[in-house]
């Protein structure tokens, strides 16, 4: 079975030409071609087994966000020791003992600093070796699935003690939820400690709330905005500023510490009932179970079912999808009660969803992954690199790039029009990665004639082709067939 996309004429470059589902499958909806694994079969054999276990996080598992924190607290503690030592050495009448106790310390923290950066470098080394091995049509498209809704609840760290806590966060609050409904993923991701930290909520206390009044302290807005505009109604979406308000008054009292953990404290929440979207919650004692109703609500809303309609259709398809294809999204989650299963099936069974291909850019990180696939580069290779290996051949080319792994600029993630990704600065990021690190990572690199074929298969254009069969080295033909405009888009 092909699809045909006849808006970008038969120019050569192989997005105009007639390709295979397989084809599309793997590369749309998957993490891309691999000699090492078969390209889905059909659109059923996305959905296979994606209900299944998890073999990413089995095979390449992060620590948890406890086994984070003693490390997190040790930075933390030794950080403090030290400015308070560095402000003794700089006292008036302080001797050398005095200057060699606060040296001593800024080593010790430069210590701490430089395994967390290490622990931050593994686990990205994780995410992508997950994606670069996974062994089945559903094991890729799960990844893809982890990879978007990561974005769209997008957290990032703000201090270096941080660093860990993000691939922490979406191993507990984004990966198990990915198949089920989007109220349970929405409640484990607004509860969730790294969110919380992101988003302020530690620091938002209930005007009227009993630790308010007594430590002049005040409430913050940025979660509850953000839930209601960016996770679920969307920008537009029919709520107004008193839901806002309302919606940050219900959620005070959530709060997190590195010495106490997550906790429910009721002397910082807002005391009485408060009206969100018109259903009132609370009204006795301050409860979290209140909070949590309030956010399966919120994701039963008509605006929520349409917003995440279209940020899939976005995400995988088109910048500018097929309304109809963004309806039936919107159906399918309206009739499911927010079952992402359903929704994923309603995607993949959509006439739009397999047109127009080429028609979306790959995000770096997706770049690299269905490069090392096509390269058949191991995740275990990749997990056994060292700190500074892994981030000469992988994280600083992704910055380079234009995605830095985990660091988005703010809290709407990463942006999904093609003009992001595919500009001068983008672009020569990617080639340069192209040209030189593939001999780096597989210094027995495959003939270009034939990787043409086991990256694109039937996308490859008759100039991507003819150029791999003259390059005038092995390394130069793998880099023109990783840089070719076939291969940077979907």
């Amino acid at each position: 079975m092909v699809r045909t996309d006849k808006s970008t004429g038969g120019d050569g470059n192989g997005l105009g030409r007639m390709t295979a589902i397989p084809t599309i499958a793997a590369i749309r909806f998957g993490s891309g071609l691999s000699p090492r694994h078969a390209a889905p079969a059909d659109a059923a054999a996305l959905l296979q087994g994606l209900a299944g276990p998890d073999l990413g996080v089995s095979d390449y598992p992060n620590p948890t966000y406890e086994d984070t924190l003693p490390l997190a607290r040790r930075y933390k503690a030794e950080r403090t020791e030290r400015r308070a030592l560095a402000a003794a050495a700089r006292a008036a009448g302080a001797g050398q003992a005095a200057r060699d106790a606060e040296k001593l310390a800024a080593r010790q923290v430069l210590q701490v600093r430089r395994k967390l950066e290490a622990n931050y470098a593994a686990a990205a080394m994780r995410t992508l070796a997950r994606a670069v091995d996974a062994r089945t049509a559903s094991d890729g498209f799960r990844e893809r699935l982890v990879q978007f809704w990561a974005d769209h609840f997008t957290v990032r760290s703000k201090n270096a003690y941080e660093r860990e806590g993000p691939s922490a966060y979406v191993d507990a609050a984004i990966r198990p939820y990915v198949t089920g409904r989007f109220g349970d993923m929405l409640e484990a991701a607004a509860l969730h400690p790294v969110m919380l930290i992101y988003l302020d909520q530690v620091s938002s206390f209930g005007p009227n709330s009993a630790f308010a009044l007594r430590h002049k302290r005040g409430l913050n807005e940025n979660l509850a905005r953000e839930i209601l505009e960016l996770h679920a109604l969307g920008v537009g979406g029919g709520y107004q500023q008193a839901d806002v308000r309302a919606f940050a008054e219900l959620l005070t009292g959530l709060s997190f510490s590195l010495d106490k953990g997550f906790q429910f404290n009721r002397a910082m929440a807002e005391p009485g009932a408060e009206v969100v979207l018109g259903k009132s919650y609370g009204g006795g004692t301050a409860r979290l179970e209140d909070i949590r109703a309030a956010l399966q609500d919120v994701a039963r809303h008509p605006d929520t079912a349409r917003h995440l309609a279209r940020k899939l259709a976005v995400h995988f398809v088109a910048d500018q999808p097929d309304p109809g294809l963004v309806e039936h999204l919107a159906a399918a989650y309206a009739r499911h009660d927010g079952d992402l299963l359903a929704v994923y099936q309603a995607l993949l069974e959509h006439p739009a969803s397999w047109a127009a291909f080429g028609a979306k850019a790959r995000q770096p990180f997706d770049f690299v992954v269905a490069a090392l696939r096509a390269l058949a580069v191991p995740g275990a290779q990749l997990t056994g690199l060292a700190t500074k290996p892994a981030r000469q051949l992988l994280l600083e080319p992704l910055k380079l790039m234009g995605q830095p792994f985990q660091e988005p600029s703010g809290p709407n993630g990463w942006p999904e029009e093609a003009e992001a990704w595919i500009n001068p600065q983008g672009l020569a990021g990617r080639i340069q990665w192209a040209m030189k690190v593939p001999e780096r990572l597989v210094p027995d690199l495959p003939d270009p004639r034939r990787l043409v074929q086991t990256a694109l298969a039937d996308a490859a254009g008759a100039r991507v082709v003819w150029a791999a069969e003259r390059a005038e080295t092995i390394a130069e033909g793998v880099g023109i067939i990783l840089a070719s405009p076939e291969f940077n888009r979907r």
